[in-house]
């Protein structure tokens, strides 16, 4: 374990309804990912890359139990030796009343091991998922080369419980893909950088970009330190932003000023 990572974050365009172009280009992004420079630690995704939101057909479309998924990016993580949290996709899984489709994250680690799975807990009604997906009932808890690290899906950062649990659980870093859209740029921004000072942790959030029928998504990607600072910030065309964090920051942080001890939680509820 190193206290130090190298991420990238692989900003792209999403076909909607398209899974074997949108594999095609994440395999391309992937690689160039690793290639041509100091290579990532970590490597992340956008939200629903497989399918984008071509939720009229979401059930064909969705990935078996990720099966396509976890193959790919399995083999990536073995052939290049990188870390890669695989955004989320649409998957359709089996249940005792019938398949569902759940937006789901999952991670690889170096030898191409999974080491993470979440499902959407909080459906967006505003892009009508509820209507065509299934929530998750678990956090996204996990350990990233001995770190304690977790997963939230873009609409989750509106809820600080969730990320201030995860948070309480150990979490150093959080993930977040997202497909978040115009014009809400602004939320977008503040909302990681909120979720990020208040948990004293880093938040390494990956935004697509492109249009899906009349929506647009605005990309700026970015990673957030513990002190809420902007690390790095993507604009708004398809690229692999990529920077170091300091694993170390999030401890003198949390020494300096300390939110946890100072909870009161009897008084919150």
């Amino acid at each position: 374990m190193t206290d130090k990572w190298r991420i990238a974050l692989i900003q792209m365009e999403v076909r909607a309804g398209e899974p074997d172009a949108n594999f095609a280009k994440l395999a391309e992004l992937l690689e160039r990912a690793v290639g041509g420079g100091p290579k990532p630690d970590v490597i992340l995704a956008p939200e629903m890359w497989n399918t984008g939101y071509a939720l009229d057909r979401i059930r064909e479309l969705a990935d078996e139990e990720g099966r396509r998924t976890k193959a790919f990016v399995a083999d990536f993580c073995r052939r290049h030796g990188v870390n890669v949290i695989a955004g989320s996709i649409a998957e359709l899984r089996p249940g005792e009343g019938g398949s569902a489709v759940t937006n789901t994250v999952y991670g690889f680690d170096r030898e191409g091991n999974e080491i993470a799975e979440y499902a959407k807990i909080h459906l967006f009604k505003l892009m009508d998922e509820h209507l065509h997906l299934e929530a998750g009932e678990k956090t996204g808890r996990f350990e990233l080369e001995k770190v304690p690290a977790a997963a939230m899906i873009c609409y989750d950062i509106r809820f600080p419980e969730l990320a201030r649990k995860l948070a309480l659980d150990g979490a150093k870093v959080l993930f977040v893909p997202a497909e978040w859209p115009h014009p809400r740029l602004h939320h977008w921004r503040t909302l990681l950088q909120a979720r990020a000072i208040e948990n004293q942790m880093y938040v390494v959030a990956c935004n697509r970009v492109g249009t899906s029928g009349t929506t647009s998504f605005f990309g700026h990607s970015m990673i957030v330190d513990p002190w809420g600072e902007i690390v790095a910030e993507a604009g708004e065309e398809e690229t692999i932003l990529t920077a170091g964090i300091d694993l170390g920051l999030t401890d003198e942080v949390r020494g300096r000023i300390p939110v946890f001890a100072d909870r009161r939680p009897a008084l919150y509820e």
